[in-house]
């Protein structure tokens, strides 16, 4: 039976020091429940490997010798991480949200499993990734459908990307809130119009000054764009 509470879509974030985990590590985490933004949680951690690439670390700004001196270790981390999604089934029901999901699933997944024994949202660590969503909404095509793109359809103008896994987090939030909004508003496939408007591939000043232009994120190195 379903429960009768409602989904809860926590936007996750993830800063790494790397394409992958394991060889490299997970150094912030953020989550941010959709239309609740006074519900979020923020941690670094601390590196789980002497590797890591210079120019992934440079994203998100963060010390990696500070981590390693100051930063919870990743079990602690994951741990408290695993204590607030749960703590939130008393209101609803947790769902996994990010952008892309694959990536920052990866990450967050593994690093349950690894040091938790298992994911707080579930066996396969599955959820919503935004872009597919989208796409789904609006018919739009997957070159449609970066995060900067979004928002600005959805007039989402002053939410900026910072490589901050905490605000970046409530960023995806607030953006899915939107989406939500639009559907139910009705408001569904994007016209040839919008889409020309947009330029079919191209992305604007805009969009590179939100997505972070001259920054190399894990994602886009490994050929996924933000």
């Amino acid at each position: 039976m379903t429960s009768p509470l409602p989904e809860l879509y926590i936007g996750v974030d993830v800063e790494a020091d790397g394409p992958i985990p394991g060889p490299y590590s997970m150094i912030s985490l953020g989550m941010a429940v959709t239309g609740r933004p006074d519900l979020t949680f923020y941690t670094e951690l601390r590196p789980i490997s002497d590797e890591f690439v210079p120019a992934a670390l440079a994203v998100s700004g963060l010390d990696r010798d500070h981590l390693l001196r100051e930063a919870p270790t990743a079990q602690e981390a994951m741990s408290a991480a695993a204590a607030w999604v749960n703590g939130l089934r008393r209101i609803g029901r947790p769902v996994f949200l990010a952008a892309p999901a694959v990536w920052d699933g990866m990450f967050v997944h593994w690093y349950f499993v690894r040091f938790v024994g298992h994911s707080p949202f579930g066996a396969t660590g599955s959820g919503v990734d935004l872009r597919s969503y989208w796409m789904g909404l609006t018919g739009s095509e997957w070159v449609q459908t970066r995060k900067g793109k979004i928002k600005y359809e959805l007039g989402l103008h002053d939410v900026p990307h910072t490589h901050h896994a905490g605000e970046d987090a409530a960023e995806l939030a607030q953006v899915f809130d939107a989406v939500l909004r639009r559907r139910q508003a009705g408001k569904g496939a994007v016209s040839p119009h919008e889409q020309a408007d947009e330029g079919a591939g191209a992305v604007s000043p805009h969009e590179q000054a939100d997505e972070g232009a001259g920054a190399v994120s894990p994602r886009e190195q490994s050929g996924e764009p933000t």
